[in-house]
């Protein structure tokens, strides 16, 4: 798979980019990360991570070229925040969101799926941190 950004729109369906969207937006609400867990999300720290969230958002929403890195840090933001009671919403979920669980995972999926080829670099957190990697 190439390693050149991907818009959105060419990876996945509308529904999907707003799953990852909404998801991202729980970061700074009702989540919140350490800085261990924002570097084991591909993030310097929790304030670089807050604020380069809200550009992967923003990315998301115009459709703008994403790299394999910030494709897997948007994918793995969203993993930790659905399902961690800890750290993320967790069982808040349906409240914070409006999304049924049932749903996301199984949206969750498909995207992981569709997402994999891209982001297969960055399996096990390899690469993750690298400067060289950039963002879009």
């Amino acid at each position: 798979m190439s390693s050149e950004p991907r818009r959105p729109s060419t990876v996945l369906e509308p529904a999907e980019t707003e799953l990852l969207r909404r998801a991202l937006g729980e970061w700074g609400g009702p989540a919140r990360a350490s800085d261990d867990l924002a570097r084991a999300m591909g993030f310097a720290d929790v304030t670089a991570m807050d604020l380069e969230l809200p550009e992967l958002r923003r990315a998301l929403r115009q459709d703008a070229p994403l790299s394999a890195r910030d494709w897997a840090r948007a994918l793995v933001a969203t993993e930790f925040v659905f399902v961690s009671d800890l750290y993320g919403s967790g069982t808040d979920w349906r409240t914070t969101t409006g999304r049924d669980d049932d749903e996301t995972i199984n949206a969750l999926r498909v995207i992981q799926r569709k997402l994999g080829p891209i982001v297969q670099p960055h399996y096990g957190g390899h690469a993750l941190h690298r400067a060289d990697e950039g963002s879009r």
